[in-house]
């Protein structure tokens, strides 16, 4: 209820409770504290210190990820939003709902040009291109809350800032605004359903390529329909926002990140259907190589845009194909063996295929050391997988923190590179402050060995000591489970298959957090790191089954 003698920052929570926001994960400022003060008077929100602004953002990514709906963030100045950005990214491409609260100075301060003082807009403006207001009033406060989570709610999800002027939050007058009801998302139109049917009725290949809310099991279940009755191909995008798996769902290809290796995989497709995905495109530029991967005698089709409904989309082609009753292919539960010896990055993912416990919420982060892990895990139990949709490493682990907080009866594992621990270890301190069951598993290889792959892909060559050193993280070496342990968290080191088995096993026994340091080489390094471009490079003139063989023994 409306209180007369409300400030702004009271308004603010009480709309954003209101509008069903229960977390707010927290890096505030000066320009904040009222907003911090009103904490108190609004017990449905739950506020969620981090000690970074990346581990903000990405535990806000997590947990709308798995919630379904925005968590807010509390971030300090432009200085603030822009340590926070590159999880705002990834957010952003991965069409995830959060709602940011900026800090500013007071309107009347702006004028002196104070140490912190920043365009926050056009900060803001790189990660909330739909949404990006600058609060004018402390009465119109609610309704640009309001409207700011409408916004970020979609469809499709967004992230969408709202920038809180000092004055404006510690005025009085503030007045709570109501909820404003998203637009329901609807289902692809019938002539752009027929238009994909004819295409799946002439017999030539087709495949699905699926992404977004087409990657969840109601609409994963009507594509298995589909490929059933009519023989179409799934394909997953090669960075999901969140892929529900494992056994009894039906199995989808992920789209490999590897150009060369997506450009085989699409090879002989006549028809591209995106469902809630975009056409593939190469993650970076290469001397001499493609940007755009589809095939040129490939059409390509959009079922569903992800402003609309992929199931309800997805439903209508299997009736218009007399798939609606069609019995999909199911995964059936199949667990590797545990694994014994030397650690490896293989056996790690082995161990966590043969471990993992059903409705584990899994987050990939694992960058190279994580090649087997979609294989060594296809067949666990049901399962969640959330991935780096924008490439910008440091997600995993504050993401873990977000996914846990959603979802506190699940456990969550979260596979990590040594060098994207190092953006965000700050998290391992919020995990240890909220008795969050996580437990994440850092690879330690003492390498940025994706960009020594990387090296060799570019044509980089002749290279010398001081540029090998800029992709080394040894000298010191880091030492993870002392970090961890420093900060709260239980944490094992191991460099033997065995002793990762106990400690994986004693994590899912009790409640976490907890780390396993991993030590293990790099997965692709030596004369297989130096021999890859050359096999790439010689992937098209292979025989495609021959070249198909190769691509699962490298990123299966």
């Amino acid at each position: 209820m409306h209180t007369p003698s409300m400030n702004g920052a009271q308004s603010l929570l009480q709309t954003l409770a209101d509008a069903g926001i229960e977390v707010c994960f927290t890096n505030p400022g000066t320009s904040e504290m009222h907003f911090v003060a009103a904490l108190d008077g609004e017990p449905r929100m739950r506020a969620v210190l981090t000690l970074f602004e990346g581990v903000a953002t990405g535990a806000a990514d997590g947990y709308a990820r798995m919630a379904g709906k925005p968590a807010a963030t509390l971030l300090h100045l432009g200085c603030g939003l822009g340590n926070g950005l590159a999880n705002l990214h990834n957010a952003r491409k991965g069409k995830v709902p959060v709602v940011n609260i900026v800090g500013d100075h007071a309107t009347f301060h702006t004028q002196y040009d104070a140490q912190l003082q920043s365009d926050i807009e056009t900060v803001a403006r790189n990660v909330s291109p739909g949404f990006m207001r600058t609060a004018g009033t402390t009465a119109d406060l609610g309704r640009d809350a309001a409207a700011a989570v409408a916004a970020a709610q979609g469809p499709p999800g967004q992230v969408a800032t709202l920038i809180l002027p000092a004055d404006v939050s510690w005025g009085a007058g503030g007045v709570p605004s109501p909820p404003v009801a998203a637009p329901a998302a609807a289902a692809a139109p019938d002539a752009d359903v027929e238009a994909v049917a004819s295409a799946v009725r002439s017999g030539a290949k087709c495949a699905l390529l699926l992404g977004g809310q087409a990657l969840r099991a109601p609409a994963l279940l009507a594509a298995g329909r589909l490929a059933a009755h009519c023989g179409v191909k799934l394909f997953a995008e090669v960075f999901p926002t969140r892929l529900e798996r494992g056994a009894g769902l039906p199995a989808t290809e992920r789209i490999a990140y590897l150009a060369e290796m997506a450009e085989l995989q699409l090879a002989d497709i006549a028809h591209l259907i995106l469902v809630d995905a975009k056409a593939p495109v190469s993650f970076f530029a290469y001397p001499g190589k493609k940007s755009y991967l589809v095939p040129g005698t490939c059409t390509v089709h959009t079922l569903s845009a992800p402003a609309q409904d992929a199931r309800a989309s997805l439903e209508k082609l299997a009736q218009s194909l007399g798939a609606a009753n069609a019995a999909p292919a199911l995964q059936p539960e199949v667990r590797p063996g545990r694994p014994r010896g030397r650690l490896t990055a293989a056996k790690v993912c082995k161990a966590v295929g043969h471990l993992m416990p059903a409705d584990t919420i899994l987050i990939d982060e694992a960058i190279t050391s994580g090649l087997m892990l979609g294989a060594m895990t296809a067949g666990a139990p049901r399962h969640d997988l959330i991935t780096l949709t924008g490439g910008a490493i440091g997600q995993g682990l504050p993401g873990s923190i977000g996914a846990a907080i959603a979802c506190p009866a699940r456990p969550v594992l979260a596979l990590i590179g040594d060098g994207s621990a190092m953006y965000t270890i700050q998290s391992l301190w919020t995990l240890a402050r909220e008795h969050l069951n996580v437990t994440a598993i850092i690879f330690n290889n003492a390498s940025y060995s994706v960009l020594n792959v990387e090296l060799e892909r570019v044509g980089a060559a002749e290279i010398g000591p001081k540029a090998r050193a800029q992709l080394a993280l040894g000298g010191p070496a880091l030492d993870f489970a002392r970090m961890a342990q420093g900060m709260g968290v239980h944490a094992v080191r191991t460099d033997d298959a065995e002793g990762f088995c106990k400690a994986l096993e004693y994590a899912f026994a009790h409640p976490g957090p907890h780390l396993i340091e991993a030590v293990v080489p790099e997965s692709l390094s030596g004369a297989k790191r130096r021999v890859l471009p050359w096999l790439l490079r010689a992937l098209p003139g292979l025989p495609r089954p021959l070249a198909r063989a190769l691509k699962r023994k490298i990123a299966p």
